[in-house]
């Protein structure tokens, strides 16, 4: 091990746990975890970033809150002094691009999907707010951008419609990580942005998507939770599929969307797991998926049977008077 490697592990080993203090005067915990080679993920208050530290620079994946940039950016120079010069936003949300100012003021150049740029920029949601020209991306693409950093070719995908329409993945093949922005939440029920263009349906082929890519030694940097692996992208899988199976039958047998949340048994494998705590509790990962198939299905019928068939004699006999 050489000097340089010496150093970096002392201060990880003192540095993995770095104060931060919001202007609320919150306390937030900076924590850096190697996920594999140069690949490290940050984690603090926002969604996880991802750091490639490289000889001549950094490459930086999402930015988080931009009350924490400076103290962001302190973590990240104990280990590196090189310039970041690359930053690539995963989807448009703020807790991970509320630091872009910061970082184009760092000289970093900004990637993103087109799709996520507009929203930033409120192109195609007027309740975006209104935020500075140096938060946009510089470059967009539509569907997959290759970076040369470190020596390494690093892929940037898009995945169609499923946290937003603007989400990409970023897979660094040599180190063998993925970074999946908030495609993948590990250890909670995931947030879904219908609003901007996400779906239950788009969100488990991302997954599906990812976990082609991945194998067993494959290290998962989530956009929220822990450094994961691919059998915990499997785990999310089945989760979702096996909510969504039962809220689907209950949907069938015209059951309302309050009466499907009362359904504790529906989760509750996974809710004594913690998965109903975080940002997304039980009911929201209901409604979301209830909502959608509704969307899919039409309203529930609430008539009986009796009804339903003096609806159609009316109907027949309507018709009937018509010819």
């Amino acid at each position: 091990m050489n000097i340089k490697k010496i150093t970096l592990t002392f201060l990880l080993f003192c540095t993995g746990i770095i104060f931060s203090q919001t202007d609320s005067g919150e306390k937030t915990n900076l924590k850096i975890v190697k996920a594999n080679k140069d690949v490290y993920m940050l984690k603090g208050k926002g969604g996880n970033i991802g750091l490639n530290f490289g000889k001549e620079s950094v490459l930086m994946i999402d930015s988080q809150y931009a009350e924490l940039s400076e103290d962001i950016l302190k973590a990240i120079r104990q280990i590196s002094k090189k310039p970041i010069k690359m930053l690539i936003n995963t989807h448009f949300h703020g807790d991970h691009t509320g630091g872009n100012t910061a970082l184009n003021k760092e000289g970093a150049v900004i990637f993103s999907h087109k799709n996520a740029r507009e929203r930033l920029a409120g192109i195609v949601n007027s309740d975006q707010k209104k935020i500075d020209d140096s938060a946009l991306p510089m470059v967009t693409f539509t569907e997959k951008l290759q970076f040369h950093h470190n020596n390494e070719t690093i892929q940037a995908f898009h995945i169609e419609n499923a946290h937003t329409d603007g989400d990409v993945a970023i897979y660094f093949p040599k180190s063998n990580v993925i970074h999946t922005g908030d495609v993948f939440f590990n250890g909670g029920y995931p947030f879904i942005d219908t609003k901007s263009g996400g779906s239950v349906e788009g969100y488990l082929k991302g997954l599906q998507k990812i976990k082609m890519m991945a194998n067993e030694d494959t290290k998962i940097i989530p956009g929220h939770g822990d450094l994961g692996t691919v059998n915990d992208i499997k785990f999310t899988i089945n989760m979702l599929n096996d909510i969504y199976k039962q809220v689907r039958f209950q949907y069938t047998k015209e059951k309302s969307l309050q009466e499907v949340i009362g359904m504790k048994e529906i989760t509750s494998k996974y809710d004594k797991k913690g998965y109903g705590e975080g940002f997304i509790s039980t009911d929201k990962i209901l409604t979301t998926i209830y909502n959608e198939i509704k969307k899919e299905n039409g309203p529930v019928d609430k008539q009986s049977m009796e009804e339903r068939l003096q609806d159609k004699y009316k109907q027949q006999q309507k018709e009937k008077k018509d010819n």
